[in-house]
C-alpha cells in the first residue's frame, strides 16, 4: 500500500492521503485548504471584532497630535498636561488608592523613590502689588451726593451799600448782587480684560484684585484731577483756579518761614483757625529741615498719641500731588478745605460681561465713575509762590 504525504500547511497542519479510496487525492486537497483558509479568516474576522479599532485609531490620532505640537514648539501641551494633572491629583485626594489608573498615570509627573505621587502646581491668593498713593482731598473736602445731571450753588457777589445820612434826608436804595455757580460732574471710564482660566484657577482672588485695582486707579485720577484738573472734561483743582491769591516767598529756592506767617494770617479769622496745610513730602521735608538762628528746628513734631504734627498750630494732609520746591511753584496751600466742593453722581459701577469676548476666552470688566469739584469760595484759600515778586 503506497501512502502520499502533503506538505505543511500554514502552520503545524499536515494532511495524509491513502490510495484505494474513490475520491481523487487533488480533489480532497483543494478542499482541504479551502476549509483552512475558511477556519482562518473566521477566526481573523472574530480578532477584529473583539479590538476596538475606533479607541485604537483615537490614540494614534492623540499621539500624533502630541508630536506635531512638540515639533512646533507650543505650550499649549502643557497647559492641557497642566489642567490634567490638577483633575487627577484631586480625584486622588477624594479616593486614595481607589483612584482610576489612568488618573494614577496622570499623577506620575516624575521619579519619586517613594512611591508616592507629586502635587501639582498651585495657584496662590495673595497677590503683590505696588502702592497706590492717592491724594487725599476727598477726605477734607465737602463731598455731596446728586441724582441729576449737575447741580447750581447761589452764590452772593456783594452786599448792600448803607450810608450814612442826616436828619430830614433821604435813604438810598442799595441792593445786594448775586450770581451762581455750577458743579458737573464728569465722567471717568475704563475696560480691562482677565482670562477666564486666571479667573477659575484663582479661586475668585483674581477678580477682587481687578476690583480693587480699578479702585485704586480711579481713587488716584480723582485726586490728581480735585489738585490740579483743568476743569475741562475733568474737575476744576484746587492749585488751577485762578480767584485763589498767593503770597510771594521772596525766594526761588528756598522757603522762608516768616512768608508761612504771612500766608497764613492772610486769611480772615474764621478761615484761618478752621485752616490746614497741603503739601507733599518732599516740601514737608524741606520745613522740617528749617531752623531759627540758634540752630534749633522750628517744627516741633507732636509727641502726644493721637494728636497730629501741625504747622503754626494747624494741621496738615500730605497731598501728592502737589508740585515740588522750584522756581515759580506753588509748593504750599492753606485754607479751609470745606471750602472745595465734590459732587457724586454715580458711585464706581463695575460690570462684568463675560459674553462679548468669549471666544477669546476672556471676561470684560467695564468701570465708570462719574464726579465733579469745584472751588466754591477762593477767598477761604491762600498759596505760596516760590518767586521774588
Amino acid at each position: 500500500m503506497r501512502h502520499l504525504k502533503t506538505t505543511e500547511l500554514r502552520g503545524s497542519t499536515a494532511l495524509t492521503l491513502k490510495d484505494g479510496g474513490e475520491d481523487d487525492p487533488n480533489d480532497i486537497v483543494t478542499k482541504a485548504i479551502g476549509d483552512l483558509t475558511k477556519t482562518v479568516n473566521e477566526r481573523l474576522e472574530e480578532i477584529e471584532k473583539k479590538a476596538d479599532t475606533s479607541k485604537l485609531e483615537d490614540r494614534l490620532d492623540k499621539i500624533e497630535a502630541k508630536a506635531n505640537r512638540a515639533k512646533d514648539g507650543g505650550d499649549g501641551d502643557a497647559d492641557e498636561s497642566a489642567q490634567v494633572e490638577r483633575k487627577a491629583f484631586g480625584t486622588y485626594l477624594r479616593l486614595g488608592n481607589q483612584t482610576p489608573p489612568d488618573e494614577i498615570k496622570a499623577l506620575t509627573v516624575s521619579s519619586d523613590p517613594q512611591a508616592g505621587y507629586l502635587a501639582p502646581a498651585e495657584m496662590s491668593t495673595e497677590f503683590v502689588r505696588d502702592l497706590v498713593e492717592v491724594s487725599p482731598i476727598r477726605s477734607v473736602a465737602s463731598v455731596r451726593g446728586i441724582t441729576s445731571s449737575s447741580v447750581k450753588y447761589p452764590k452772593r457777589t456783594g452786599i448792600t451799600n448803607a450810608q450814612w445820612e442826616g436828619e430830614a434826608e433821604e435813604s438810598e436804595e442799595s441792593a445786594p448782587s448775586f450770581g451762581q455757580l455750577e458743579v458737573i460732574p464728569h465722567k471717568l471710564t475704563t475696560f480691562t480684560d482677565i482670562s477666564n482660566e486666571l479667573l477659575s484657577d484663582s479661586g475668585g482672588a483674581a477678580e477682587a484684585e481687578v476690583r480693587l485695582a480699578l479702585a485704586e486707579d480711579f481713587g488716584k485720577k480723582e485726586g490728581t484731577a480735585f489738585v490740579n484738573g483743568t476743569g475741562a472734561g475733568q474737575p476744576e483743582g484746587l492749585m488751577t483756579n485762578a480767584e485763589i491769591a498767593a503770597t510771594v516767598n521772596g525766594s526761588t529756592s528756598a522757603i522762608d518761614p516768616d512768608k508761612l506767617i504771612d500766608l497764613m494770617y492772610a486769611l480772615p479769622a474764621m478761615y484761618r483757625n478752621a485752616g490746614t496745610w497741603g503739601l507733599n513730602g518732599t516740601t514737608l521735608a524741606t520745613i522740617r529741615k528749617l531752623k531759627d538762628a540758634d540752630g534749633r528746628f522750628l517744627w516741633q513734631p507732636s509727641y502726644a498719641a493721637g494728636q497730629p504734627e501741625t504747622i503754626l498750630g494747624r494741621p496738615v494732609i500730605e497731598i501728592v500731588d502737589m508740585p515740588d520746591v522750584a522756581s515759580g511753584t506753588f509748593p504750599i496751600i492753606f485754607g479751609d478745605f470745606s471750602a472745595y466742593r465734590i459732587v457724586d453722581r454715580l458711585a464706581m459701577s463695575i460690570l462684568s460681561d463675560p459674553y462679548t469676548q468669549a471666544r477669546k476666552g476672556v471676561t470684560r470688566m467695564h468701570a465708570t465713575r462719574r464726579v465733579g469739584g469745584r472751588v466754591l469760595q477762593a477767598a477761604r484759600f491762600r498759596k505760596l509762590k516760590m518767586s521774588t515778586s
